[in-house]
């Protein structure tokens, strides 16, 4: 059976081929922001809320498929960040987070016919480097608009890496979507074998 992954995040769907996932793209229509400013809970809780909404939504639309949610969120300093709205933003993101912890956060969800079957949310803490202006600049220059569409500011699999000075995680749940337990919860229900 072949799953549906709710999300546009190509880095998302690319995992899960690389996995062997067979699956299709169906993007959730959801207001993030609207739930964003409605959650008073920790950075997980928002995660998992936000990648089961999506998965609950799509799933909606197909009867008795399974549907992967997912989400990722970034704090630091305490303060949540979006995805930058515009190159001088994603600037100033990264000069906000120069020589700080920055705490990502990545939920993923199974739903299927409207409702919740199973969640997970995993953290990384990323040790952002003191970033000099000059390099922030050519960064950019590289690295833009592609990183305009992650939130923190960088893809892991292109010159993100050298934002860091360490990493303590997972390697997938950085890239956006805790794949091991993914894989293991889609062996227990034999969408993949075992």
């Amino acid at each position: 059976m072949t799953l549906v992954l709710a999300s546009a995040s190509s880095i998302r769907s690319a995992m899960l081929a690389a996995a062997g996932v067979a699956h299709q793209v169906d993007p959730a229509g959801v207001d993030e922001a609207a739930l964003k400013l409605a959650h008073g809970g920790d950075d997980a809780e928002l995660a998992t809320l936000l990648a089961e909404t999506k998965a609950v939504d799509t799933s909606q639309r197909y009867s008795a498929r399974w549907v992967i949610g997912g989400d990722s969120l970034v704090s630091v300093d305490g303060r949540r960040f979006d995805k930058p709205a515009d190159r001088d933003e994603a600037a100033s993101h990264l000069r906000f987070f120069s020589g700080k912890p920055m705490r990502l956060t990545s939920a993923v969800t199974l739903a299927t016919d409207g409702r919740t079957d199973w969640s997970h949310a995993a953290q990384a803490v990323l040790h952002v480097r003191p970033l000099s202006n000059h390099f922030i600049h050519t960064y950019l220059e590289a690295e833009w608009p592609a990183v305009g569409h992650c939130v923190g500011v960088f893809r892991m699999e292109g010159r993100g890496v050298t934002l860091f000075e360490r990493v303590e995680g997972d390697h997938f749940t950085i890239l956006g979507m805790p794949l091991l337990p993914l894989l293991a919860a889609l062996r227990e229900r034999e969408l993949m074998p075992s």
